[in-house]
């Protein structure tokens, strides 16, 4: 190999790790931005109605610890199957964030008072139609709600199956990094639906924030993981 093409591969690489680097480097920023707007929240919520059990606040937050502790799963396994640098920052990142971001919708339950499991079946609070003047969406969904497909108590959308997963733990290299790239982009599009159902129905200021915070770094993170699955020849993810 010449020294000018070790030269390319080492500036990709190079290019690679600080995109990557950058997004770990905003996702870092989210989480202390999140926490600060949560202790400012307990002062500002004063003013608000504390959300009740069955309120959209409440359901996203149950739903969302599961979705994201799902996700913290996930990354741990590619970290142990793969030596990519890249691959293992990327599940570093994810599995920091979001682990961090399942604590804090955590203390959002104990703040209000409310169990930490609920009454109805999962994702009921989704079913319900939007609230008007709630959140800051930022698509652009049917501002009734109404677009949703999900029925309460089936799998939450981008869910892996316990199929799924074992497959993935029986993988190696670079298969490996396919199957968690294609199982991630998927679980992060689920995430950026329920953030955007929750802005469609809430208007508590700690919600929106975390919200609007999992649309653009999932978001960006789809990106950037469609563009990895190319790189090992394999078809973007739609």
């Amino acid at each position: 190999m010449s020294d000018e093409h070790h030269e390319a591969h080492g500036h990709h690489r190079m290019s690679r790790g600080a995109r990557i680097a950058v997004i770990v480097a905003a996702a870092v920023a989210v989480v202390l931005v999140a926490v600060a707007a949560f202790s400012i929240g307990r002062l500002s919520t004063l003013a608000e109605p504390t959300p009740t059990t069955t309120s959209a606040e409440a359901g996203f937050a149950r739903d969302m610890q599961v979705h994201h502790q799902q996700g913290v799963e996930l990354a741990m396994i590619i970290r142990d199957l793969t030596d990519d640098p890249d691959v293992r920052l990327l599940g570093y990142d994810i599995a920091t964030t979001q682990a961090q971001q399942a604590g804090q919708m955590y203390g959002w339950l104990a703040e209000w008072n409310l169990l930490q499991a609920g009454s109805e079946p999962s994702m009921t609070w989704m079913t319900r139609p939007a609230e008007p003047g709630a959140g800051h969406a930022t698509h652009d969904g049917d501002s009734d709600g109404s677009h949703t497909t999900h029925t309460p108590g089936e799998p939450m959308p981008g869910l892996a199956t316990s199929e799924q997963i074992e497959e993935l733990r029986g993988l190696e290299g670079t298969a490996a990094e396919v199957m968690f790239l294609e199982l991630m982009i998927a679980h992060h599009q689920g995430a950026v639906e329920m953030a955007e159902a929750a802005l469609e129905r809430s208007s508590n200021d700690v919600v929106v924030d975390l919200s609007n915070s999992i649309v653009a770094s999932q978001q960006a993170e789809i990106d950037l993981m469609n563009d990895m699955l190319v790189e090992r020849g394999a078809s973007r993810v739609e």
